[in-house]
C-alpha cells in the first residue's frame, strides 16, 4: 500500500481544545463493507450520520449497532444526500466517505492532529483516494479528493455526479495518509455503474451547456485509453491495467452517445 511522509502537518495543542468531527456515510445496501468504513474511522470521530435510501439488508442495524445516528431519506441524488447528511450533523465540520471506503491509520493520525491543531490553514481538506481492481490497488496515479470541509463555509454542489464542496478558489489544504476505495466487485457490477454514471455524466454536461461534438466521440475514448494506460502508467498493472483502461474509454465513449441521444430527443420532441 502506498506510504506517505511521516512529517506532522499540525502542531498539536490540549486536546481539550479540540476541533470536533462528523463523519457522514451515505448508503443503500452496503451491508458487506459499510462496517469496515465506520471502524476505520471511530478513533478520530466525535459522530458518525449514515443517511440512508432504502436498504432492504442489513445496512442501518450495522449502523447502529455501531453506534451511528441512522437517518432515513429517500434517494435525492449524491449532492442531495450528502448535503442532507451534514445538516443532520451536529458539528460544523464534516468528513464524508462512501461505504466503500476505509481511511487508512497514517489518515487517522492527521486527523487527530488536525482536531488538536492551535491553528489551521484552510476550511476544505483533501485526501489522496486508490481504488482496487482484481486484488491490484491503482496507485499509479493518486487522486486527491476535497472530502473535508466547513459546512458553515461550503455546501457540497449541485451536480448529478462528482460531487464534492464547491470550494471554488478557495485554498484546498493536502492530508497525508490515503482513503482506500474498495469499489470494485465484478465487471458486471462495473458495467452497471458505468451506465448509471454516464446517464448522470451527459445530463450534467447537457444542463452546463454541452453539445455533442463528432470530434470528441472520435478522438476523447481513445485519448483516454492513452492517458490511462501509458501516461498514468496503468500497463504496470498487467491485465487489470489494459482492461480498466479499456473500460474507462468506453465509459467517455458512452458519455458522449448519450449526450447525442439527449440532444436527439430534444430536437425529435421540438418536431412534434
Amino acid at each position: 500500500m502506498m506510504q506517505l511522509s511521516q512529517k506532522p502537518l499540525f502542531n498539536p495543542v490540549d486536546a481539550m481544545q479540540s476541533r470536533q468531527l462528523s463523519i457522514v456515510i451515505i448508503a443503500k445496501n452496503e451491508e458487506e463493507c459499510i462496517a469496515n468504513a465506520i471502524r476505520s474511522c471511530q478513533s478520530f470521530a466525535d459522530e458518525i450520520v449514515v443517511v440512508d435510501s432504502g436498504s432492504e439488508d442489513a445496512t442501518v442495524q450495522i449502523a447502529h449497532d455501531l453506534g451511528c445516528q441512522v437517518y432515513h431519506n429517500p434517494w435525492s441524488g449524491y449532492s442531495n444526500q450528502r448535503n442532507f447528511g451534514a445538516d443532520k450533523a451536529q458539528h460544523d465540520w464534516i468528513l464524508f466517505i462512501d461505504a466503500d471506503e476505509v481511511i487508512d491509520d497514517r489518515l487517522a493520525t492527521a486527523l487527530l492532529e488536525w482536531k488538536q491543531a492551535n491553528t489551521i490553514a484552510a476550511n476544505a481538506f483533501s485526501a489522496v483516494r486508490i481504488g482496487d481492481f482484481w486484488d491490484k490497488w491503482l496507485d499509479t496515479r493518486p487522486e486527491y479528493h476535497t472530502r473535508l470541509y466547513n459546512k458553515t463555509v461550503f455546501r457540497i454542489k449541485d451536480v448529478l455526479v462528482h460531487e464534492g464542496p464547491d470550494v471554488k478558489d478557495a485554498p484546498v489544504v493536502k492530508l497525508p495518509g490515503v482513503i482506500w476505495h474498495y469499489g470494485f466487485r465484478d465487471i458486471s457490477d462495473l458495467v452497471v455503474r458505468f451506465n448509471r454514471y454516464t446517464d448522470l455524466d451527459a445530463q450534467q454536461a447537457h444542463r452546463n451547456g454541452t453539445r455533442f461534438s463528432l470530434l470528441r466521440l472520435l478522438f476523447k475514448p481513445s485519448a483516454k485509453f492513452v492517458q490511462q494506460y501509458l501516461w498514468y502508467g496503468m500497463f504496470r498493472q498487467g491485465m487489470a491495467g489494459f482492461t480498466l483502461s479499456g473500460l474507462w474509454s468506453f465509459y467517455i465513449f458512452l458519455k458522449e452517445v448519450k449526450l447525442y441521444e439527449i440532444d436527439w430527443k430534444e430536437g425529435r420532441s421540438g418536431r412534434e
